[in-house]
């Protein structure tokens, strides 16, 4: 059984997530203690509870721990991971309700089921545009479509918007297993092509999204970028606004966003989404810091050694590449300095 120390690093879902993925894929059983021991509210939280019970439902896991607040999990697989039609909700970790990260369940069970045999169809229901974690804009727009190029091929549908703190939104993910992953090289990223982007709410006025798309447009045209950014009123169950912007370079995509609440103007939510995408902009790398920490798990799934350049060496990225190094799949060098990461599998 592997220990893994929850509070390494990040001390938060990082760990968990990569020791959740990476237990079921290799098979081997897995005990982590002070599960997100650095975040205020320490312990599992009703999204990282369902991203256990998601991994182990694929792998038929047997589970020690597993119940909101646990800081200690004991996973044990005892299949290979098995492809087929899965929902999972995460009302069901919590029956009050939670707008907790559909995208961090989707992000720990997408390659255990993307190198198994048979395709997948996942249904995900919570949160699907929440503060501190990635939103199904980034997902469907920079994390899958930069893994597609590494032969994983995975298409999201979104089909009703879950904002904090209802939840209530619902994502189909479409998997094709059998993958052959391969490496990555992304050290320049070109010039940049055009920034795209998507002004939206649910339950509020027209004019709010539209608002948000102005000011995004004329903020990235007064710095000399060619934008355009569409306004839209969408599905949910509850009201909620964010603006997610994606920068198409030549060689690589990266993505930003603002999430409105209560007392910050549609203008303000444009504001903060433009400010990220600006401040990357000006740094050259081809990958953003989130995505970053993403890309070191695919890569040390890969049949070749993968590089790349980041805009940041996050506490996320150096806590993955540890979490990673425990399984003994990869070795992972991080050059702090001029910011690139190299992945070489071990083929273990």
């Amino acid at each position: 059984m592997i220990e893994i120390d929850g509070s390494y690093g990040e001390g938060g879902g990082q760990v968990l997530r990569t020791s959740l993925s990476l237990a079921a894929i290799t098979g081997q059983a897995i005990r982590i203690a002070g599960i997100r021991a650095g975040r205020p509210k320490p312990g599992l939280a009703p999204q990282h509870l369902t991203s256990v019970r998601a991994a182990a439902r694929i792998c038929q896991a047997q589970l020690r721990g597993d119940a909101l607040g646990s800081m200690i999990l004991e996973f044990t697989p005892s299949s290979s991971v098995q492809a087929g039609n899965y929902t999972f909700d995460v009302k069901e970790a919590q029956p009050m309700g939670s707008a907790g990260a559909v995208t961090l369940i989707l992000q720990t069970i997408l390659l255990p089921l993307a190198l198994a045999t048979g395709d997948s169809q996942i249904t995900l229901r919570g949160g699907t545009h929440v503060s501190f974690s990635p939103t199904m804009s980034y997902i469907e727009q920079v994390y899958l479509p930069m893994l597609q190029r590494m032969g994983i091929d995975a298409k999201v549908k979104l089909g009703a918007w879950g904002w904090y703190p209802q939840g209530g939104g619902e994502v189909k993910l479409l998997l094709s297993g059998d993958t052959q992953i391969e490496g990555i090289n992304l050290l320049e990223r070109g010039e940049l092509q055009r920034v795209r982007g998507l002004a939206v709410v649910t339950e509020l006025p027209s004019h709010i999204p539209q608002r948000m798309a102005n000011r995004a447009e004329n903020l990235l045209k007064e710095a000399g970028l060619k934008v355009a950014v569409q306004a839209l009123r969408e599905t949910g169950v509850a009201a909620g606004a964010g603006i997610f912007l994606t920068a198409e370079y030549k060689k690589s995509l990266a993505g930003f966003g603002g999430l409105g609440r209560l007392r910050l103007t549609a203008e303000k939510v444009a504001d903060i989404a433009c400010e990220e995408l600006l401040k990357f902009h000006q740094t050259g790398a081809p990958v953003d810091e989130h995505l970053g920490d993403q890309l070191l798990l695919p890569a040390a799934l890969a049949s070749q050694g993968s590089q790349y350049r980041v805009a940041e060496v996050s506490t996320h990225l150096t806590t993955n590449a540890a979490v990673i190094e425990q399984f003994g799949l990869a070795q992972v060098t991080i050059d702090e300095a001029e910011k690139i990461v190299e992945v070489i599998p071990l083929g273990g």
